[in-house]
């Protein structure tokens, strides 16, 4: 019940003190044996020992109940409910720690493991033989940028990165983000991480060789919150132009860019936003295709301009951005803002939820996976402080410091990583503006803002709103600034004032614990904060030397550093943890000396600034020492003011800018690799009914050139480059084995490798088709295929003009005989997505040489996905990791070459019961540093590892940034359920045909999941249609549901 809050809140708060529960005394063994007696106990226990206003009110209450006997049984209850509380948490923390010690087992047997493997060939590594394996580790051997330790460096960086360009992607999806009038705190996805990014991106809006950064989030049109938040595009215009240094373009600057995504008119919290990720991840694809177009006019020579990075904050997006680096091949960047283990071990700690609680109410598990994915996948992990490096980051599979720095020496010894990866942990604090913020350089013992404002200014008001609590407000104030959470430590604050009579002799405490209008309006936790300060204000006679103002502004926060600093006064920050402490750097701005919590990101700060005393915030002397000492010592508190006014500029915007772009530079380029194959087919129509890859005829239209060409392949580049006026940068070697199309003696063959090299012929028809069906029906038997693919083919009839395309996980040798069996000829397709998504091929006239069967792989699509690739050190493992199954279960587990190509391996499994979850083998890699995408197939009985950011839906968007094809035209054929990457299958703006009754034995593989299904697929998305069955009728039916055809 509502009104019963304050009882959680209270009995919380009880257990996170410690004392008193597990002391018990003997009052719980008395109810045994007949003498419990719960007035006295609770008296004893809880009141007496835990001094909390809530609690003596609920006493107050209970003891006024009329007869004894009620009140008995009220009291017994409650006291029932703090003991049964008591045993869940310690339960809990008995299950966490063994979580923990087992977690910290499984990461040293796989540094133990993978440094095995790399010690085989340390000794022949050290002489520099293996230098291929550093650009799989994301660093090259050779050429790789000197560490950044110098100003030297930073100025030699700032000269190159003028005669640079660069796009930059941010994403931040959650929140309401604009660019000015933040509604900060209006939610709890709208805080600091909005502010954040839009100063971000604006900062780097101006920097040199910096030419757009496009800032994308949700749109939002919902009724209840602002009309600006449903614009799609905001310019966010510079706060100064003192570094903006490069040429201005029609598209330069910064922008925030609003893609819409999710439910339509209505604002969803961030826990809601993971079954629309794909659909954000295909809309901001377009976006990004469209803007590299645009900006290659401008600045490319006609050539796109890719994004040079794309940088996630949080979870969410650092998904998007996953998939996106992936579909793109650009580099990543991750900032996580928090963390989600961090958060799943705060609130199992509480003891009020059990995991499978916290998991449905916060989808903890799929943030969890995210936060592994960017792990995956990321060049650089920004993080604020080096805190979040060793107590966060460390408890993720994917990250291990100590292997980290293995590796990272054998990069720079040239000594092979055997397919391992770390990425790079760099700490960069956020950046501040203080162009605003004029330092006073006039007498200390004067007034210092004298020369800041005109002496018949008056005073700002909210001076007068704290200077009436003091009897003396000429006393130096210490000052403290935070919401009255029970983790800032204010209570030990208060207590260490007011058992210091010195200190309260020489200064004021002022404590701006937010906003309030009432305190029975406040949370539990922040009202019983507030009560318990209260009560030591007036236990230690307090009055007229602590203020405690119930409202201010946010514009008006700096007015109050500025009286903080004018009576020589001192910040504090006691905090238990504090993870960065912004606070501290935007008092330092202020001319104010610090006094803040030695755990966490204060300690970092206080490196960089060294203006104050670092303290245990448990050791309320050790806070009375560091304060007197500072309002006591003129000299001291001079020194911590100068040195924090001379170096806080290391903290601004442009400082961290320049950091955070010689990261980019040290990254290794990636970008799609044809960007000039599509020369001369921008403007074909996209609905030209008579595209088919089935008839000749069109083809021969369409490539516009006759067996003529054959008679100048003497030449080099052949009749082929005159016919396309193919660019320069075309490789040449590439162009020659294009165009010898001597030995193919046929049309068929002559158009297959002119429409493969430069984008023309059948493969552009995709691009020209009004719809694409992409048939990924994980059936339950291989056998059932083929009937499946002539029911969806049969289905629109032959007045439609379709492109067909088979996502599978099988080979493509086992497609050749799928297809023969079935009667359908390769050619009625347009693509073969393989090996669940290790491989894309074409249809072919003639077989291509090697593979045999007529079929042309995609070797652009495997340079595409070849990203953080493991190749035979993950072979390796994988193959260990199989016999140590089969010595365990007998032979269960084989690995098969037949299926296997060069970026995927391939597994028989002879009983899935015998085999660990996905979900296990997927750690085991990645706490080794493997990175890959492991996948259950064939109702378990084969498995697919792939590159880590490969999949059947990602070969899609490969398909659309090579080719075109529509994904808005796109209909995906699933079955109720399918392989371990099923869920990739139904998000995006494609639509979706669920085939019931086909899949369900799939259901297996999912039934030990981190979480459940439901939680990351858009069942509801107007987008998703299921059919009645697999017969012609029903999926005819659902295609007219969804508009495909007509009725």
């Amino acid at each position: 019940m509502a009104g019963n809050d304050w009882i959680n809140s209270y009995l919380e708060a009880i257990l996170d003190v410690g004392p008193g529960i597990d002391d018990a005394k003997s009052s719980l063994l008395l109810r045994e044996r007949g003498n419990f007696s719960p007035t006295r106990y609770f008296v004893e226990e809880v009141i007496t020992g835990f001094d909390e206003t809530d609690l003596h009110r609920s006493w107050v209450r209970a003891a006024a109940t009329r007869g004894p006997k009620e009140r008995n049984t009220r009291l017994e209850n409650m006291c029932w409910r703090i003991w049964n509380l008591a045993r869940t948490k310690k339960k809990l923390e008995v299950e966490e720690a063994q979580r923990k010690a087992n977690r910290r087992l499984e990461h040293e047997r796989g540094r133990r493991e993978a440094t095995a493997d790399m010690s085989e060939d340390l000794s022949e590594g050290e002489k520099g033989d293996l230098v291929g394996d550093g650009s799989a580790h994301g660093d090259r051997i050779s050429g790789r940028m000197p560490r950044i330790n110098s100003v030297d460096i930073m100025e030699n960086l700032a000269n190159q990165l003028k005669e640079k360009k660069f796009y930059i992607v941010l994403i931040s999806l959650h929140g309401l983000i604009r660019g000015e009038s933040m509604e900060l705190g209006r939610d709890s996805d709208t805080g600091g991480q909005v502010k954040y990014v839009v100063e971000l991106a604006r900062a780097l809006g101006t920097m040199p060789g910096v030419y757009r950064v496009d800032l994308l989030t949700r749109q939002v049109s919902a009724p209840d919150v602002d009309w600006t938040y449903a614009e799609p595009t905001e310019m966010l215009s510079p706060r100064t132009t003192e570094n903006s240094m490069q040429e201005l373009g029609e598209s330069s600057g910064a922008y925030i860019i609003r893609i819409p995504f999710g439910p339509k008119d209505k604002y969803i919290p961030k826990e809601m936003i993971w079954p629309h990720i794909p659909e954000f991840v295909d809309c901001a694809l377009s976006h990004i295709r469209q803007m590299s177009k645009v900006l290659g006019e401008q600045i490319g020579g006609g050539e796109p301009v890719w994004p040079v990075a794309i940088h996630g904050h949080y979870a969410d997006a650092g998904d998007s951005a996953a998939l996106l680096s992936g579909a793109l091949n650009v580099p990543m960047l991750f900032t996580g803002h928090s963390l989600g283990r961090d958060k799943l071990e705060q609130l199992l700690k509480q003891g009020r939820q059990s995991r499978e609680e916290i998991n449905t109410t916060y989808k903890i598990m799929r943030r969890i996976e995210a936060e592994e994915l960017c792990l995956d996948a990321s060049e650089v992990v920004i993080t604020s402080t080096r805190q979040e490096i060793e107590e966060q980051w460390r408890l993720y599979d994917g990250f291990d410091p100590i292997l980290e720095r293995k590796l990272r020496a054998r990069i720079r010894r040239g000594v092979s990583c055997h397919g391992r990866f770390m990425p790079r942990m760099v700490v960069i604090p956020p950046g501040m503006e203080f162009h605003h913020i004029v330092p006073h350089d006039g007498d200390m013992d004067g007034d210092v803002e004298r020369n800041e404002e005109n002496s018949t200014s008056p005073d700002p008001p909210i001076w007068s709103e704290i200077m009436r609590f003091f009897s003396n407000p000429r006393k130096p104030m210490i000052l403290a600034l935070a919401r009255p959470d029970p983790k800032k430590n204010l209570t030990t604050l208060v207590k260490a004032f007011g058992e210091c009579r010195p200190l309260r002799e020489l200064a004021n405490l002022t404590l701006i614990m937010g906003n309030r209008d009432s305190i029975d309006e406040m949370s539990g936790a922040n009202a019983s904060v507030l009560l318990s300060i209260l009560k030591l204000i007036d236990k230690y006679d307090l009055y007229g030397q602590v203020a405690y103002p119930k409202h201010h502004k946010q514009y008006e926060v700096p007015d109050i550093y500025r009286l903080a600093a004018k009576t020589k006064g001192v910040f504090i920050n006691p905090a238990f943890i504090e993870p960065f402490g912004l606070t501290l750097i935007e008092a330092a701005a202020y001319g104010l000396p610090i006094v803040a919590t030695k755990n966490g990101g204060p300690v970092d700060i206080h490196r960089v600034l060294d203006n104050g005393l670092l303290v245990d915030p448990h050791d309320q002397q050790s806070i009375a020492d560091a304060l007197l000492k500072l309002v006591s010592d003129k000299h001291l508190w001079a020194r911590c003011r100068q040195n924090g006014l001379k170096n806080i500029h290391l903290f601004s915007w442009p400082e961290h800018c320049k950091t955070y772009l010689s990261r980019i530079v040290m990254c290794k380029p990636r970008q799609p690799r044809w960007q000039s194959t599509d020369v001369g087919f921008e403007n074909l129509e996209t609905n030209s009914p008579g595209d088919s890859l089935r008839d000749i005829q069109d083809l021969s239209l369409n490539l516009k050139f006759s067996l003529d060409c054959e008679k100048s392949e003497g030449t080099g580049t052949g009749a082929l480059d005159n016919s396309f006026d193919i660019d320069d940068s075309v490789d040449r070697k590439s162009n020659l084995e294009k165009a010898d199309l001597k030995s193919k003696g046929a049309i068929g063959s002559l158009m297959e490798k002119a429409g493969q090299h430069f984008g023309g012929g059948r493969f552009p028809a995709m691009r020209m088709r009004k719809y694409i069906f992409v048939i990924a029906v994980d059936c339950d038997s291989v056998s059932d295929i083929p009937k499946v693919i002539r029911t969806i083919m049969d289905a629109p009839g032959k007045e439609n003009p379709i492109g067909f395309i088979l996502s599978t996980s099988l080979s493509i040798s086992e497609v050749h005989s799928i297809l023969i069996s079935g009667s359908i000829s390769p050619l009625d397709f347009d693509a073969f997505i393989c090996n669940s998504g290790g491989d894309v091929y074409y249809p072919s006239l003639s077989s291509e040489e090697g593979l045999g069967l007529p079929f042309t792989v995609d070797s652009d699509y495997q340079s595409h996905i070849e990203y953080r690739w493991g190749g035979e050190g993950l072979r390796k493992t994988l193959v260990r990791w199989a016999t140590s199954v089969n010595d365990k279960n007998g032979q269960t587990v084989e690995e098969d070459e037949s299926r296997s190509t060069t970026h995927c391996y391939a597994f028989r499994v002879k009983d899935a019961e015998l085999i660990p979850p996905v979900k296990e083998l997927r750690k085991l890699m990645r706490v080794q540093a493997l990175r890959c995408h492991v996948i259950y197939c064939q109702n378990g009985t084969t498995l697919n590892v792939i590159p880590v950011l490969a999949s059947r839906a990602q070969a899609l968007r490969y398909l659309y940034i090579r080719w075109g094809l529509e994904l808005s035209n796109v209909v995906t054929f699933v079955g109720e359920c399918g392989d371990t990457d099923y869920e990739g299958l139904l998000g995006g703006v494609h639509k979706t045909v669920i085939l019931k009754g086909i899949g369900n034995n799939a259901l297996k593989l999912h039934s030990n999941r981190s979480y459940p299904l439901e939680h990351v697929l858009p069942f509801n998305s107007p987008n998703i249609v299921q059919a009645k069955g697999c017969c012609n009728e029903d999926v005819r039916a659902s295609l007219q549901n969804i508009g495909v055809i007509k009725e």
